[in-house]
């Protein structure tokens, strides 16, 4: 059985080959169109040989779980050696993901070498197509060193002075939205709420939030052929961002230091004097990482709790339980699909053999899953038992360095909800993102009964 609806097999590595040159000219449709398939294909049909879970339709229809299954029960560290994107690994046991993220000497981030996502490229870029070193996409010891930069913004004092804020700005969403009528919870809450945090974070104006967005939902739909006609495209988009916080950036070098990233950066002894891709690189990452996270798990818990009402009810018996239900709905949504690697040499993983340059994708959504490390996987409860032993955020050096923030603004958010909205009723089916780096929901119609 073949998977593919689009081209030919030659068209295919075309595409391929065009794509490894950062051929300027192709075009997200025309990427789609040779790599077409069907998203509701029974992954048992297919052979093994056949099974690519990297593939977006299956995430923009929700159908991408019973591929990892299949790869998890029969084949967890498993060689595709034909993608869109070239030859990979999939790594999708629990175990097996942790081992790769803690091994950073073996296995690199490194953008050089293709990055962090399995979209990536190694070799430098083009004038056309640039590659962007970015914090996460680097190897200690200046991954370290610029790490440490940015992490005074996440200490728990600097948390402890952002809950007022957060609180105030949730219950003024909350209190006015519209009742009895359905509207958009991503654009009217999670948006709003990551936005305005953004906005603190980098210490601009309240009023450019809306900009901020608009470039995070650019990073996230670069190959979508409805945001963007090529990969070019896309670029000139993220460097408008880029132009708007390089003056930020030398407003800041320019006056003492604030509480506030652009400032860290600019007075960083590793980040003060960045080159431009880098630099926007750097924003590019931490306005995806402030707002991707904490934006679908928002929308991701509404939806999780009405497709599971027993739940629901739970968490109107008991609002103690919100914290630990925060950890859990970010388990179950795994906003961040997947992380890349780069073998830097020869490596057994699995009871197989990576060799050096290989490329390596973690799929933090399937380790979520393993029924052999998180009991009862496949289920969602608010009250689970070791609720943080979960992959959403990653693990070893790469951990995501805002997450204790994520958590306080969705902590903030649903007690806020729960002493004002206790059931909030989805309308319509999901809108998702066509992504298979992030797990996102782009519009979910929901209803407030008065």
């Amino acid at each position: 059985m073949n998977q593919y609806l689009g081209g030919s097999p030659q068209e295919r590595l075309d595409i391929m080959e065009r794509r490894r040159r950062l051929d300027p000219s192709l075009t997200n449709q025309e990427i789609a169109d040779a790599f077409a398939i069907d998203p509701y294909l029974d992954p048992n049909e297919l052979s093994l040989e056949e099974i690519d879970p990297s593939n977006q339709a299956y995430f923009l229809h929700g159908t991408h779980w019973r591929h990892f299954e299949r790869l998890r029960r029969e084949d967890p560290v498993h060689y595709h050696d034909f993608s869109m994107y070239g030859p990979y690994w999939s790594v999708t046991r629990y175990d097996d993901i942790k081992e790769v993220d803690t091994r950073h000497d073996l296995f690199s981030s490194h953008w050089h070498h293709g990055g962090i996502s399995i979209k990536g490229i190694a070799g430098g870029g083009s004038d056309e197509v640039p590659a962007l070193p970015m914090l996460v996409s680097e190897d200690p010891p200046k991954h370290d060193e610029q790490r440490n930069v940015l992490a005074p913004m996440f200490t728990a004092s600097s948390l402890r002075k952002l809950e007022p804020v957060i609180r105030e700005r949730a219950i003024h969403i909350l209190e006015n939205l519209p009742r009895n009528e359905e509207f958009d919870w991503v654009r009217h809450v999670a948006v709003e709420l990551t936005g305005q945090m953004l906005a603190t974070l980098f210490g601009v104006p309240q009023e450019d939030r809306g900009k901020l967005i608009e470039w995070s939902d650019a990073a996230t739909s670069l190959s979508d052929p409805g945001y963007f006609e090529t990969a070019a495209d896309a670029t000139r988009k993220l460097f408008e961002c880029g132009e708007y916080f390089q003056s930020c950036y030398q407003e800041r070098k320019a006056k003492p230091p604030t509480h506030d990233l652009i400032s860290l950066l600019a007075h960083g002894s590793s980040t003060g004097a960045m080159e431009q891709r880098e630099f926007v690189g750097n924003i590019i990452m931490l306005i995806a990482a402030g707002n991707d996270t904490t934006r679908n798990s928002i929308s991701g818990g509404v939806l999780a709790l009405n497709e599971h009402p027993g739940e629901y009810e739970k968490l109107r018996r008991d609002r103690g339980v919100i914290a630990n239900m925060v950890a859990e709905i970010i388990r179950w949504q795994s906003p961040v699909i997947h992380m890349a690697r780069t073998a830097t040499r020869d490596a057994e993983l699995g009871g197989k053999t990576i060799r050096e340059g290989d490329r390596v994708v973690m799929w933090y959504i399937s380790g979520n899953r393993d029924e052999e490390a998180i009991p009862r996987a496949h289920e969602f409860l608010i009250d689970r038992a070791d609720v943080r032993k979960h992959l959403a955020f990653g693990y070893g050096i790469h951990r995501c360095m805002g997450s204790r923030l994520a958590e306080m603004q969705m902590n903030v958010l649903w007690e806020e909800i729960m002493k004002r909205l206790p059931h909030i009723e989805v309308t319509a089916d999901p809108v998702r993102y066509p992504s298979n780096f992030v797990h996102g929901i782009r519009q979910l119609s929901v209803r407030i009964p008065e």
